[in-house]
């Protein structure tokens, strides 16, 4: 069943990791496993945009036409999908420092499960209040480096204390990367015309 590990990493990570690593599924469960979990953030953001409005502080709500909210929504989706994708070719190539040789699949599995709780923080877009969603995503990323750390030594069959130093390893490539997306992302917009608002 598509998700069906879902649930196990939140209430019970490290035995879900186990479940994982004893029953690989196919590189293709594990992308569209990605493909709908990045639904998520994507089509709460396109509703928030152009129906609910963004509350900023004290100032008006900020809201875009349907059609700049539909191109971020799309251009969203396009990267968080990429960002997974590139994430696990970095885990496999990191691995071959670490002297671990996992399958491209256990790093699409490692990669698509540790990004799950940052898709779910999309959830807290529908209350568009700013300090709302940055809380939210504190604890997402927070919950998704704890699912690297505790994952890592069970999927990728290292000691735990080389494990520490592969997933920080990642973590830091991990970080490069989201940069390397949102500048890219950005310039994206910029030179397809930019958002337009409206009251």
């Amino acid at each position: 069943m598509i998700l069906n590990h879902l649930i196990g990493i939140y209430t019970h990570p490290k035995e879900e990791w186990q479940s994982i690593d004893t029953r690989h599924e196919t590189s293709m469960y594990a992308l569209t496993h990605i493909a709908i979990i990045a639904l998520i953030p994507s089509i709460v953001a396109y509703y928030s945009s152009a129906h609910t409005g963004w509350s900023i502080g004290a100032g008006d709500l900020i809201k875009l036409d349907q059609q700049s909210a539909l191109m971020m929504a799309i251009g969203m989706y396009a990267g968080l999908v990429t960002g997974v994708l590139a994430l696990a070719i970095l885990i496999h190539e990191l691995a071959k420092a670490f002297e671990a040789t996992p399958t491209y699949t256990q790093s699409l599995e490692l990669a698509a499960y540790t990004a799950t709780p940052l898709f779910m923080v999309g959830f807290a877009g529908l209350y568009p209040e700013l300090w709302v969603v940055m809380a939210a995503l504190l604890v997402g990323i927070s919950y998704s480096v704890y699912l690297l750390y505790s994952g890592v030594p069970i999927l990728m069959h290292m000691p735990e204390d080389k494990g520490f130093i592969y997933s920080s390893s990642v973590v830091t490539c991990g970080l490069v990367l989201l940069v390397i997306l949102m500048t890219g992302s950005v310039l994206i917009w910029g030179l397809s015309g930019g958002p337009v608002f409206v009251h």
